[in-house]
């Protein structure tokens, strides 16, 4: 699970695919005392250019700081934050579970409640993927729990923005 003590931001980084960009974004979070608690990379439209999705905590104010030193770096073209926009935000978990027989047909009672797939099924366990919103997978992870949870691998936070506007 996310870190609950601090404020959690979504931030969406627009990025020029080049050596040490990652490095150089991610100081300025340190720099700033943030953690990232998740980071998601994956190339644009343009083969040129990468999306960042980093999910951090920390608080407002020093959320603005560290948008003003990214719009400053030269392989940043844009930086938005997504906290409190209307964005479509997803993730994807995958949960190995310990489970026998007995217990195999309540395991999966569940699975099905929150959406997931069964992915893999041997006699003493399964891996169950569930894709949706992080408070849906942080659900499954309490529900599940009651089977030993032998482990768990989150791609953290995609987000995107609704209608016209731009992520």
């Amino acid at each position: 699970m996310l870190n609950q003590n601090k404020d959690m931001h979504t931030l969406s980084v627009y990025v020029s695919n080049k050596p040490g960009a990652l490095a150089r974004i991610a100081q300025v979070f340190s720099r700033r005392g943030f953690n990232i608690e998740s980071l998601v990379v994956s190339p644009a439209v343009d083969g040129h250019f990468s999306r960042m999705t980093i999910s951090c905590s920390g608080d407002a104010e020093g959320l603005d700081q560290i948008i003003k030193q990214l719009m400053k770096l030269i392989d940043v073209l844009h930086c938005i934050d997504h906290t409190y926009d209307e964005s479509v935000t997803k993730e994807m978990g995958l949960i190995k579970v310990a489970v026998d027989s007995e217990g195999r047909s309540e395991a999966l009672q569940i699975a099905e409640h929150y959406g997931c797939k069964t992915v893999d099924l041997t006699p003493g366990s399964m891996i169950l993927q569930v894709v949706g919103n992080p408070s849906k997978i942080d659900a499954l992870e309490e529900m599940i729990a009651k089977f030993k949870i032998i482990e768990l691998v989150r791609t953290g936070k995609v987000v995107m923005s609704r209608g016209e506007d731009m992520t």
